[in-house]
Formats: C-alpha cells, structure tokens, sequence
C-alpha cells in the first residue's frame, strides 16, 4: 500500500486498453484507500471518522459522485515533491439528500492534516463554482488545520477565493458548514460566512488565534476547548447554530436540515403530505398561556401545539434563548418561527437576541420561507452594559430585516407586546401580512403600572391617598387602552382569534399568502445597521 510519502511508480507500462484499465482500478484504489492503515487508525483513534464515511452519511447511499480524484498538488520544496497523494487532502463531488442534489467537499485530516494548498483550494473553488452555476446546496465538512504553511501565499490566496465564492453564493444556495476537527485562523472565516454551522464536542474547534499565541499574548491559559469549542461557540459566541456529542447524529441532523431547505432562491422548500389536520384545534393553548402577564410559560410547547406534529428544528437553541427561531412545517409547508420566550429574561428583546433574530429573519426571506413571529416581549432589555453594548444598533438589525423582508409574514400577539419591541417584531406597521391577537393581548407604549405613574403622576402626587388614586388611575388606563380589542378596534390587528384555533388560522393565511408578490425598489443592496 502506498504511503503518504512515497510517489507511486508503475513498474510495467501497460501497453492495451485492458492494462490501461486495470492500472485506473489501480490508482483509483490507492486514492480510495488513503495514505495508509495507520493514518485511518490515528484518526479513528480520535474518534473521528474519516473524509469519505462522513461524506457516507451524509449523502444517499451510492449516490456520490467525486470530482478530481487524482488532482495532485505540483510543490515543490521543503519535501513536497515526494509527497504527492491523490486528491490532495480533500474530497470534492455532489450527490443526493433525499433524493435532491447536494454539492459537497471533506478535509481529509489524514493527509497534511487536511491543510489547504494551491490543489487544495482549487478543488474547492471547482466545486463551489458548480454548486452555484447548478443552484444546488453546498455542504462542507470541515477538518483541517489551516493553510499549508509549505505552500506560503499560494495557499493563504486560495482562502481568498473561497471566501469570494461564499459571498457570491450568499443568500443564493444554502450553505452548510460542519466542524468536524479543528479551524483555526482564516479558516474559520469560510464557515462564519456561510448560513449554517454545526459542531461536534470534543473534536471540533475554531478560534482565530490558538490557546499558544492566547497564552503568549495576554497570560491566559486556556484549552482549546474552552477557547473554541463546540459548547463555547453554541452558548457564548453564537457562531455555531447546533451542536452534537457525535458526527453520526450531527451529520443525520445536517440531512434533516437540507430537507426544510429549498435547493436555490428560486425555489420553495420541499412540501411533504401532512396527515395533522389544518382544522385541528388546540385547547392546551388555553392552559399553557397564563393570562397573568407576569408570570412566565414555555413558548416552545406553544410551538409544538401549533406546527405540523408538534416536531421543529430550532436554530440557535443555546444562544440568547430569550428569543426562538426555529423551522417547522404547517400544512406539510415549511414556515420560519420566531418566538419571543418568557421563560428567559421574560422574554425581552436585547443585543443577542436581536442579531439571532435577524439573522434567521434574512435566512428566511432569501430562500422563501414564509415568517411567523410569534409575540409575548415586555420590551427592550435596559441597563447601561446594553446601551454602550449598542443596542440601538442592534435593535435595529432585527428591524431592519422584518422591513426589508418580502415574503408571506405572519404575528400574532399572545400577550404582552409593548413599545419598540412591539414594532421591531413583525408589527402591522412595518409590513406584516396579517396581524392576530389572542383575547389576553396587551399592546402599549409600557406597561400598565409604568404608563399610570406617568400620565397621572400629578394627580397621584396631589391625592389625599396617593396609592388609592394610583390604584384607580391605573384601572383606568388599562380599561381605556389596553384592554384586548383597543388595537382591532383601530385597525392594527385583523383580528383576535380563539387561541385554540390558532393553527387553522395560520395555515388558511398561509395559503392564502403563498402567491403573494412584493415590489421591491430597484437598488444596488441596501446598507444594513453593523
């Protein structure tokens, strides 16, 4: 068996199209094989699998289709033009998921610890090129330890035109990145700009700068792990959206994935036969939400009461979880979900939130995924560590991408929906489609208490018993504006329905909406708040 190492030679040239053949199957062997036993057993040793059985699972069996098998990188220097294996660290080729095609390329740690070179690079430009020009998603999956030092700027030029190509396919196809081992420097630019990063514990990292150079630079001491690990970037950073305890289960979640996804922007998502009835009613809404606006509940019971057999695919579940965007299907169609959620920090919207939601907001609206908001927010979270933090900055993120959204867009208010945060999320005003309420809706400026300490300061202030004036001031208010119907009573809800009815309502709109078309002004892009 060849080695990484070693420059196979043909000992006899063969001289018909059969010896031809059969040294093909030859080669074809060696490059299918690897550089060696050994290697196979280190990376196993790791718990990790190798480039071609995670392209196994990921893929449908038989249906991978490899692309420059036997490209070689041409180097030469510091020992390389003796080491010249087949596929030159990485394995590039479509197939199907679920029948529908998927672009993808594996780092093959085994070779140059799945360093990139000039070949390197160029298998992958090849391949995300094809993926754009067939309108097909991409997945990658990563395992490689950074440019190929070697190689010099040759190879840090060919994280330049992967990074192109990320871009030029942004909001074009659905992108995939899974961590599969580690990403250190601009390596890990490529999966920060793609739509989806999942991690797998232990085995997986990316950071810019390792725990050596953390250490050497500030006095840190620190794992790799805890710098970049897949814990560390699902629940503090952000950067990654799901993360696994194994590559089998994190790869059959990436299939999962693909199929809420549609294969380009010009596409829908795939629809499926749905046997949860539109009509079917949901009287567990009526316990699950307390009317009382204190009191906290957990709005992905909610979600499953409403969607298409109580199953979705939340995104980010980890990071800022006061705020839940998730994938899920009504009516055997896919629908995007966000969510305020009471159950942390009550649900108010802040600098994390606020980008998560946007995000997610963006995702959906380039790849036509109707956007149902589902309301429950007490506000923006003050204090000075957010306004110095900009969240005026933020805030707008998410505002900026309900505004600029153009597909069928839904919300519907379950209780609480007050000042700024009411609007920013999916209000009537800046462009929803249609607007519910639940009969326990309260839409205002602030709060009830708040308002009245306001508005009647004075005549609390001047009453013989302030508190009892407080007390009346206070029924007043919330009796004049904000009781249940004020806001249909003027236009700003369509409707208020029986929560129980909740689902039929949203998969009827739905429908309704699904040939909806909007105008949209004839520009270069717009420039989003940063």
């Amino acid at each position: 068996m060849t080695v990484l190492g070693e420059v196979p030679q043909m000992s006899v040239e063969p001289s018909d199209a059969r010896g031809r053949v059969a040294e093909l199957h030859g080669i074809r062997a060696r490059a299918l094989a690897g550089p060696s036993e050994k290697a196979t057993a280190a990376q196993h040793a790791k718990g990790k699998l190798t480039a071609r059985e995670r392209i196994e699972l990921l893929l449908d069996p038989d249906s991978f289709r490899e692309v420059e098998q036997l490209r070689r990188h041409r180097a030469t220097g510091f020992g390389l033009e003796a080491k010249k294996p087949y596929t030159d660290g990485v394995v590039t080729g479509w197939g199907t998921v679920e029948g529908r095609t998927v672009f993808v390329y594996a780092h093959d740690f085994r070779i140059f610890g799945g360093a990139l070179g000039e070949a390197h690079a160029t298998k992958i430009h090849k391949i995300m090129d094809m993926a754009i020009a067939a309108g097909a998603p991409l997945v990658s999956l990563n395992d490689g330890a950074g440019a190929r030092i070697q190689e010099g700027v040759s190879a840090l030029a060919g994280y330049g035109g992967i990074f192109q190509r990320n871009t030029r396919a942004s909001g074009v196809i659905p992108q995939i990145s899974v961590m599969l081992g580690p990403c250190a420097g601009g390596a890990a630019y490529s999966p920060a700009l793609t739509d989806f990063v999942f991690m797998v514990r232990d085995t997986s990292q990316m950071f810019i700068t390792g725990p050596d150079v953390v250490k050497a630079v500030t006095g840190e001491e620190i794992t790799q792990n805890g710098l970049g690990g897949a814990d560390v970037h699902a629940e503090t950073s952000g950067v990654s959206h799901f993360a696994y305890d194994d590559e089998e289960t994190c790869l059959a979640e990436v299939r999962y994935l693909l199929s809420l996804l549609p294969q380009n922007n010009r596409e829908y998502p795939p629809c499926v036969p749905c046997s949860d009835p539109q009509t079917r009613r949901s009287e567990a809404l009526l316990d699950l939400v307390p009317a009382d606006g204190n009191r906290p509940y957990d709005m992905a019971e909610v979600i499953e009461e409403i969607v298409d057999d109580g199953e979705y695919l939340e995104v980010h579940e980890r990071w800022a979880r006061n705020i839940i965007c998730a994938l899920a299907r009504l009516d055997g169609r896919v629908v995007g979900i966000v969510a305020n959620q009471p159950q942390a920090l009550a649900g108010v919207l802040d600098i994390e939130a606020s980008e998560k939601g946007a995000r997610f907001v963006q995702m959906c609206d380039a790849f036509n995924i109707p956007i149902v908001t589902l309301l429950d927010v007490p506000g923006f979270l003050p204090g000075v560590d957010q306004e110095h933090g900009g969240i005026i900055r933020h805030g707008a993120k998410l505002l900026y991408a309900y505004c600029n959204a153009t597909v069928p867009r839904i919300s519907l208010i379950l209780r609480k929906a007050y000042g700024g945060a009411y609007i920013v999320m999916d209000s009537q005003s800046i462009g929803a489609d249609l607007t519910y309420a639940w009969p326990t809706n309260e839409i205002a400026v602030m709060g009830a208490e708040g308002a009245a300490n306001i508005v009647f300061r004075r005549q609390i202030a001047g009453a013989e018993d302030p508190e009892a004036m407080r007390v009346r001031m206070l029924k007043e208010y919330k009796s004049e504006l904000m009781h249940p119907y004020y806001a249909a009573e003027r236009g700003l809800v369509d409707d208020v329905i029986d929560p129980a009815e909740t689902r039929e309502a949203l998969v009827r709109s739905l429908a309704m909406l699904r040939t909806k078309h909007a105008e949209v002004p004839s520009r270069k892009h717009g420039n989003p708040p940063q």
